[in-house]
């Protein structure tokens, strides 16, 4: 019943206990964080609410709390803050440790290049298929804002991003049935590829990277704003 809080919990604890590391100190950032959360949670939330809505997924209630909020666990309400802060505190201490391991701009142009011409198909010929058409979309925008601008920080967060989908696969892995009986979250088919990686959705890559690099995006902003760099 606690695993879905206990999958959340554990993987913000570590990332947000060394936010307060003495070199680091991430938490210096907490505002432009926080609300760079809030704004990608509250879009990802809607999308959540109403997909649920017209079941392309849901949730076992065997693996969470009874708290529902439009029809979603308090665990997942959870997950689109707690996951993306483990997450950006990943680039953010690559960023620090690693400062000069960037791809070089020009191979970052033709990786983004070439992943925005591979999803136009993709979207066209699965227009049916709500999980994929909308995912990917949403993909496809986030690379084409990134391309105009901000190359400069996906050239860290292509690698930071490879480094994501190790704990990504583990804990998507056990969301979407690996090593349990049932999934935490169920998926309709009907509604993506069926293409699966292990048990995860291939579109949930997709869907990762678009909900990790917008907060990227945004933390930006709102540390320029506000005199953080």
């Amino acid at each position: 019943m606690f695993l879905y809080l206990i999958l959340n919990l554990g993987s913000i604890s570590i990332p947000f206990l060394y936010s307060f590391e003495k070199k680091m100190r991430f938490i210096k950032h907490w505002k432009a964080v926080f609300l760079s959360l809030v704004i990608v949670a509250t879009f990802f939330l809607i999308w959540d609410a109403i997909f649920t809505a017209n079941s392309v997924w849901g949730f076992n209630p065997d693996y969470h709390l009874n708290l529902l909020i439009l029809d979603m666990p308090i665990e997942e309400w959870m997950f689109f803050f707690c996951i993306p802060y483990a997450s950006v505190f990943i680039h953010y201490s690559l960023a620090y440790f690693k400062p000069n391991l960037l791809i070089s701009e020009k191979i970052t142009k033709a990786i983004t290049l070439f992943f925005i011409a591979v999803l136009l198909p993709v979207i066209f010929l699965n227009a049916d298929k709500s999980y994929t058409f909308v995912n990917y979309i949403a993909l496809e925008f986030v690379l084409l804002i990134g391309f105009f601008f901000g190359i400069k920080h996906l050239q860290r967060f292509y690698i930071a991003f490879l480094i994501i989908l190790v704990p990504f696969f583990i804990v998507n892995g056990v969301l979407t049935g690996t090593g349990i009986d049932e999934p935490v979250v169920w998926y309709n088919n009907a509604e993506n590829l069926g293409i699966r990686l292990l048990t995860i959705p291939v579109e949930d890559i997709g869907y990762a990277f678009t909900m990790l690099f917008g907060n990227v995006l945004l933390i930006e902003k709102f540390k320029k704003k506000e005199n953080y760099l």
